[in-house]
């Protein structure tokens, strides 16, 4: 009899692959399926935050994306009667490789991501949908229903869906979906707009609501969001729909033209009551969906996806306890909770029809905003909630500190900055990355031996002297996700050794 699988991966967006791909890099056996014949060819999600970035670097795959897409550093917010101008991601990224915004199109980040694990020998099956799910004894059986008609039963220890908003695995897994559709009906296109600054994302605030246009490059040089005017009926989508709605919009005169793929929409704000059940798993869309204000929903999906993948390969090979898994909805809920919240919040703001917020969006925002620009502290804290590098899990079970933390740096939870520069790529093999900072002779083998018998394989030592991100004598456990784990002052092991223990078992 065939041997169960680890894991089966449903659904291959951006969120699955990446998945599969930190499967692949533990040698996990899993299969990735979705029921759609080819990939996403429309653009729909259209930004990589820096945190992303960063956390797909490991792969060899972020230079590439960079590559493809265009790192807009310049906001236009056209408000009544002025244009302010403001820096994307100016302050408070100065421990990043990446302090950009990245705009690339999903079509282009699902082909770079799967021409990474083609090269890994590693095929999505197309074409091949999730039918039922059963639990037998301490495996699942995966009922398949293929593009052919034929089925095919498969055993998993593990199933992750990755299936978006009408997720199977969310529905058979009797997990529930609470929250709400929002009124209005949204258009997007991409294409071609004459008139436009290139480089820059332009937003036009109105009394009626918000226009945006994103510079995406490819497949169109544009991306162009705007809210169907209320009480107008829901006529098909056309170039001369787009055009009546820009021209309302907007002051200049912009012509639109060559358009690619348009449709229209509506937006939920939804949340999965639990991010697992058992042997199931939910990631990405599946387990949260709502506004795209702050480009947070593909990226938040992927650092779900890299969040959960090292800890399911550990956990499969018998090299972390079960209780490593329950981590996973212990952080990851709390950060797509708070995207909720704040995409509700800026969604609520940008096409809310109440006399009050109108007045504030179109009156005391033309006022405030270069009063706003100037307060570098504020900006600063909100480039970094935007671009997710201020994500931590302090109060996840799984990290710790010694009896003695650092009065200065990182916290145990926090990402590892990348500061000094090129510390992220130094720790970037797969497995956890033990820190050591201070003089080389505080640090002999012999007081390493008993931290890493048993664990040389998925435990690497980096004896940083004085270039570390703590001052003076300190050491850190990075985990496979780049946040530490556990960090300390001194050099004394004992404590790091108990939490080895706890986490990470030896061969």
């Amino acid at each position: 009899m065939t041997a169960p699988l680890d894991v089966l991966v449903v659904g291959a967006g951006p969120t699955g692959l990446a998945l599969a791909a930190q499967l692949r890099t533990y040698g996990t056996t899993f299969r990735i399926i979705d029921r759609s014949l080819d990939r996403a060819h429309e653009s729909r999600a259209l930004a990589i935050q820096p945190r992303t970035l960063e956390a797909l670097a490991p792969f060899g795959v972020t230079d590439e994306l960079v590559a493809r897409g265009n790192p807009a550093m310049q906001l236009r917010m056209h408000l009544p009667h002025r244009v302010v101008q403001m820096q994307l991601f100016d302050i408070g990224l100065a421990d990043t490789a990446y302090p950009f915004l990245l705009f690339l199109s999903q079509a282009e980040t699902e082909s770079v991501l799967a021409e990474h694990l083609r090269g890994q020998g590693v095929g999505v099956e197309r074409g091949t949908e999730l039918h039922r799910l059963e639990r037998t004894g301490s495996t699942v059986t995966c009922r398949l229903r293929h593009s052919d008609g034929t089925e095919e039963a498969v055993e998993a220890m593990y199933v992750v869906g990755c299936d978006g908003a009408h997720s199977a695995v969310r529905a058979q897994a009797g997990i529930g979906f609470k929250g709400y559709a929002y009124p209005q009906t949204f258009l997007l296109a991409d294409l071609e707009v004459d008139g436009l600054e290139p480089g820059a994302v332009h937003a036009y605030m109105t009394g009626a609501g918000m226009l945006f246009f994103f510079p995406l490059g490819s497949p169109a040089t544009w991306r162009m969001l705007a809210m169907r005017t209320q009480g107008a009926p829901d006529t098909e989508v056309d170039l001369g729909l787009l055009q009546e709605i820009t021209d309302r919009y907007t002051s200049n005169r912009l012509v639109l033209h060559d358009s690619v793929w348009m449709t229209d929409f509506r937006l939920h704000n939804r949340g999965a009551v639990h991010y697992r059940s058992g042997p199931f798993f939910l990631a990405g869309d599946a387990a949260h969906i709502h506004s795209p204000a702050g480009a947070q929903g593909m990226n938040t999906g992927i650092q779900d996806a890299l969040n959960l993948g090292w800890k399911l390969a550990l956990v499969c090979r018998g090299r972390a306890p079960e209780e490593l898994l329950e981590t996973y909805e212990a952080e990851r809920a709390p950060v797509g909770g708070s995207v909720l919240r704040f995409t509700d919040r800026a969604f609520t703001i940008g096409t809310s029809s109440n006399p009050v917020v109108r007045f504030a969006r179109t009156r005391l925002a033309p006022r405030l905003a270069p009063l706003a620009l100037r307060a570098t502290g504020p900006r600063g804290r909100v480039f970094r909630t935007v671009s997710e590098l201020g994500i931590h899990y302090r109060r996840s079970p799984a990290s710790a500190s010694g009896s003695r933390p650092p009065g200065r740096g990182p916290r145990a939870g926090d990402r590892l900055p990348d500061l000094p520069r090129g510390l992220q790529a130094r720790t970037a093999g797969p497995g956890w990355h033990l820190l050591l900072a201070g003089p080389p002779h505080l640090w002999p083998d012999g007081r390493l031996a008993p931290v890493l018998a048993g664990r040389a394989d998925v435990l690497t030592v980096h004896r940083l002297g004085e270039q570390s991100p703590w001052p003076g004598v300190a050491h850190g456990l990075v985990r496979p996700d780049g946040y530490l784990g556990y960090v300390a002052r001194g050099a004394g092991a004992d404590a790091l050794s108990i939490y080895l223990d706890r986490w990470l078992r030896r061969v």
